[in-house]
């Protein structure tokens, strides 16, 4: 990571959905174990949960939400003398970095992608020590590793230099040089990375290279962030939401409850039509926003239109809610065209606390909506 690598074709009508069914998507009900944290360290957690591209996408408000919390990890300081301890030994996953002007061409091209994998391994104590960059494009596909000479300067410091890296791919029975002359770059092939936190669980890691770049690290990733991080990459979604729900389950926790809010859907299970109208109906773009007993779903169309439908949900049972939605429009500044349009449906909700969400709604659609707004 210190390289830095680190139509409208819809006809308004009642839709009603049956009850909750035995899903298509059936779920598992796996036993899990809960990663834990300290307070502190679940307010950096929170922080980062939903910013996508492991910072690419992030807005001000979550930047600065991040950049809060790690600083106040780095004043408690974790464990002491960092590189001195076994924790900081083995494979760490990137979960949030800061991009510099001086950000590497790698960094710049691999670490923002979502679908890729990034990866450190540190290695200090052994008769080769390295640092270790991975990106991993899939396990179908295979990755790219760039290994660095490493040696510890003092109790947080790690100083390094780039000395080789190559293509390692699926298909092919060699590996494949990544073109670039680490020999020839002289001091640019060096540089230096400085643990400021390192939780005493050794789960959690916050480092800051030569370049001003800031990294966020875990060795293993708490249920929540795998889930979104499945989301983005396409691969593991049923597996990570079966992980989520039977850990909440297993918790002995409160049955859920809808949360007030503004909540984006990040991802469903139904294909999405041709039909943008009758997408957005069934909740398949868009955000939620449900307050005081209403939930709205709005749509940005285009050039400041929004589809805007709104209705009432009224909770019937353990985690199930009526929907009635029946109030639509197309919306452009002060002005709004009604639809005759209507939907009713079951919400069940499988797993919520104050950040995600993972319901089955219309036509037993499962969803997960992340929450967008401020907490109360």
């Amino acid at each position: 990571m210190a390289l830095n690598l680190l139509n409208l074709g819809f006809h308004p009508s009642t839709l009603v959905s049956p009850k909750p069914l035995k899903d298509r998507f059936v779920l598992g009900c796996s036993r899990v174990q809960q990663i834990s944290f300290t307070e502190s360290e679940n307010s950096l957690i929170e922080a980062l949960l939903g910013i996508q591209g492991r910072g690419r996408s992030s807005s001000p408000q979550q930047l600065n939400a991040v950049e809060r919390a790690v600083q106040v990890l780095e004043r408690l300081g974790g464990v002491p003398d960092p590189t001195n301890s076994n924790l900081i030994e083995g494979r760490w996953q990137l979960i949030f970095t800061t991009r510099p002007g001086t950000a590497s061409p790698i960094q710049r091209t691999f670490v923002g992608v979502d679908f890729f994998s990034v990866f450190q391994e540190v290695y200090l104590r052994t008769n080769d020590p390295r640092v270790c960059n991975i990106v991993s494009f899939s396990d179908a596909i295979g990755e790219l590793k760039v290994e660095a000479a490493a040696s510890i300067e003092d109790g947080k410091r790690i100083l390094f230099r780039f000395d080789r890296a190559a293509f390692s791919f699926k298909f092919l029975p060699f590996k494949v040089p990544y073109p670039v002359p680490f020999k020839l770059l002289g001091d640019e092939a060096k540089g230096w990375l400085d643990t400021t936190y390192l939780s005493n669980s050794g789960n959690l890691r916050i480092s800051r290279g030569n370049k001003g770049t800031t990294f966020v690290l875990q060795k293993q990733t708490e249920p929540r962030q795998k889930l979104l991080t499945a989301i983005s990459s396409g691969k593991g979604i049923k597996e990570a939401i079966e992980e989520l729900i039977s850990l909440k389950q297993n918790s002995g926790q409160e049955e859920p409850e809808l949360e007030e809010g503004e909540w984006q859907m990040m991802w469903n299970s139904q294909t999405v039509t041709d039909s943008w109208i009758e997408n957005a109906v069934n909740g398949l773009m868009g955000k939620q926003i449900i307050k005081d007993g209403r939930i709205k779903i709005l749509v940005d169309i285009l050039l400041g239109l929004k589809f805007s439908m709104t209705g009432n949900f009224v909770k019937t049972g353990s985690r199930l809610y009526d929907v009635t939605m029946d109030d639509a429009a197309i919306i452009g500044g002060p002005f709004g065209y009604p639809l005759q349009v209507k939907n009713k449906f079951i919400l069940e909700l499988l797993y919520s606390d104050e950040k995600l969400r993972v319901s089955r709604g219309y036509n037993n659609i499962l969803f997960v909506h992340a929450r967008t707004d401020a907490l109360r």
